[in-house]
């Protein structure tokens, strides 16, 4: 038994975000690496800005958003962060949700779905591998990078992907399967 989380940063109205977790969890029920794929939408959760007295690596949880949020991450033995460039960077919901917890993420490995204009959300999924790579997290190399994300974009609000996005997509989901079992051992030894 094995769980993906696919974890949509974006939380402003209007955004690219949702279609592309939508068309991500798609493409993970169909590879059939994980017996379990759940889309996680951080506008769903709506975590305040960190609100908790205690350092996350306590595990000393006083808010009831932090000790549920902190069940969704532990129950997951993969991720992957659909997360859009702001500024050359990460936004700050994602990073704000990650830095709610410490031991739910630890030797669990993360992909990366980044989207924007002509960067593709590139610089943002490279800045991003310092703090996940600091809670033991293994980032893995393949990844989904859409660039001019607008264009794939249809009426409906969904994503046709080009042959290469779902190429791609394949290949990052085949080393989140392969990682996510090499890391599990490690995970039950905690």
């Amino acid at each position: 038994m094995s769980k993906l989380e696919i974890i949509v940063a974006s939380t402003r109205p209007g955004r690219v975000g949702l279609p592309v977790g939508r068309w991500l969890e798609s493409e993970a029920k169909q590879h059939n690496g994980f017996t379990d794929v759940e889309l996680v939408d951080l506008a769903e959760w709506n975590l305040p800005f960190m609100d908790e007295p205690n350092h996350p690596r306590l595990g000393n949880y006083v808010h009831q958003h932090t000790r549920d949020w902190s069940s969704k991450i532990a129950e997951a033995d993969a991720f992957v962060f659909v997360m859009p460039e702001y500024n050359y960077g990460f936004n700050a919901p994602l990073k704000n949700a990650i830095d709610y917890l410490y031991a739910e993420w630890l030797y669990k490995p993360v992909g990366f779905a980044s989207y924007g204009g002509v960067s593709a959300g590139t610089r943002a999924a490279q800045m991003i591998k310092q703090v996940v790579s600091a809670l033991k997290m293994v980032p893995v190399v393949e990844a989904v990078s859409i660039p001019f994300v607008q264009q794939f974009l249809t009426e409906d609000g969904t994503i046709t992907p080009t042959d290469v996005m779902t190429s791609a997509a394949k290949d990052m989901l085949d080393e989140l399967h392969r990682m996510s079992d090499t890391l599990r051992p490690i995970r039950l030894q905690r």
